[in-house]
C-alpha cells in the first residue's frame, strides 16, 4: 500500500512547520501506550473553486477537547483556538481539492509508564487529501463482527481515543478477509452499536433508526447532523437500542461519518438489505449533506466555515 500524500504544512509543538519536521520519539508516551485522542475533519473545495468548506468546525474541535479531557490533557488551547489553527493551516497549505484534516492531541512525554496525570500534552494537526474514502455508487457489503464493541466503562467510546481503535481494527480486517466492506459491531448486551468507524441508520416501517448515545457509539457529528436533517424533511426518527435481527429485515440501511460520509449498506450477513440499492431517505440525505458542503444553496450553511484558497 502507497502512504497518502500529506501537505506540506502541518501544526506542531505551537507552530507551522514543514510536514518533515512534525516528527515525535519512538519513545512517546502516545506511541506506546495509545494515549491520544483524535479528530476528523472534512473540507470541502466549493463550487466556486476558490473556497473550502469545513463541515461543523467548532463541533469537531469541542469533541476533540472533550475527548482530551477524558485523557487529563492539559493544553493552553481552547475550542475556538483550535478552530483557528485548522482554518490558518487550510489557508497555508491551499488545497485545490477535497481535504481531511486530523488534529491530534497526545501525551508528548517519555516517561515510562502507563498513566495520564503528570505527562506532558501537545497538539499536533496535518491534512491530507481525500476525496471518497468508500464508493458510494456501490452498496456497502456489511457483517456482524464477532468482536464486541468497546464499552465506556473500559475505554470510553464517545471519545477519539487512539487507543480503542484496535477495536475497530480487529473487526474491519474480519470483514475484510470475509469479503465484506465493513463490520457491524455489537455491544455487550447484544445490541447494535455502530460501524467499525462510523455510525449506523437503518429505515425501519418507514422511521429512521439509530442506536443512542449510550449504546457504546462515538457521538458522531454527521449522525447528529442527518437527525437534524431527517426530523426537518418530516421523516420520523427513532433513537433507541436495534436488535441483531432489526438489520436483517430494515428497508434501508447506511453508515455515516467523516470519513465514509453517507454510504449506502446493499447486504448485511449476506443478507439483502430492501431491493439491494439506495433506497429514497438514503438518497435524500446524501442529496442534502453534498449540496450543503459542496456550497449550493441550503438552510444548513451556518455548519460550514469557509476558508478562501485562491
Amino acid at each position: 500500500m502507497v502512504d497518502t500524500p500529506l501537505f506540506p504544512n502541518a501544526f506542531f509543538e505551537g507552530e507551522f512547520v514543514p510536514i518533515d519536521q512534525a516528527k515525535v520519539s519512538v519513545a512517546t508516551h502516545a506511541l506506546q501506550y495509545g494515549t491520544g485522542c483524535f479528530g476528523g475533519i472534512r473540507g470541502y473545495l466549493d463550487h466556486d473553486g476558490s473556497t473550502i468548506n469545513i463541515f461543523r468546525l467548532p463541533d469537531h474541535t469541542r469533541r476533540l477537547l472533550q475527548s482530551g479531557m477524558l485523557l487529563r490533557a492539559q493544553l493552553p488551547y481552547s475550542a475556538g483556538d483550535v478552530a483557528g489553527i485548522i482554518t490558518e493551516l487550510v489557508r497555508r497549505n491551499a488545497p485545490s481539492q477535497n481535504v481531511y484534516i486530523r488534529p491530534f492531541i497526545y501525551k508528548a512525554g517519555l516517561e515510562l509508564t502507563p498513566r495520564l496525570s503528570g505527562v506532558r500534552d501537545q497538539l499536533a494537526v496535518y491534512m491530507l487529501p481525500l476525496n471518497d474514502y468508500l464508493d458510494l455508487n456501490t452498496p456497502l457489503r456489511l457483517m456482524v463482527s464477532s468482536w464486541q464493541r468497546i464499552e465506556d466503562n473500559i475505554i470510553p467510546s464517545r471519545a477519539k481515543i487512539t487507543g480503542g481503535y484496535i477495536n475497530s481494527s480487529l473487526a474491519k480486517d474480519q470483514a475484510a478477509e470475509g469479503g465484506f466492506d465493513d463490520a457491524i459491531l455489537l455491544n455487550r448486551e447484544g445490541k447494535v452499536s455502530e460501524g467499525s468507524g462510523a455510525n449506523l441508520f437503518i429505515v425501519r416501517n418507514g422511521a429512521l433508526v439509530t442506536s443512542p448515545i449510550t449504546a457504546d457509539i462515538l457521538e458522531g457529528i454527521t449522525r447528529r447532523s442527518l437527525v437534524e436533517f431527517a426530523r426537518d424533511a418530516g421523516v420520523t426518527v427513532e433513537e433507541r437500542a436495534i436488535d441483531r435481527s432489526e438489520l436483517y429485515i430494515a428497508e434501508e440501511a447506511f453508515l455515516c461519518g467523516t470519513g465514509v460520509q453517507i454510504a449506502g449498506v446493499g447486504s448485511i450477513d449476506g443478507r439483502p438489505i430492501g431491493n439491494g440499492e439506495r433506497g429514497p431517505i438514503t438518497a435524500r440525505m446524501q442529496d442534502t449533506f453534498f449540496s450543503l458542503v459542496h456550497g449550493e444553496e441550503s438552510p444548513y450553511r451556518r455548519y460550514l466555515t469557509r476558508v478562501t484558497i485562491g
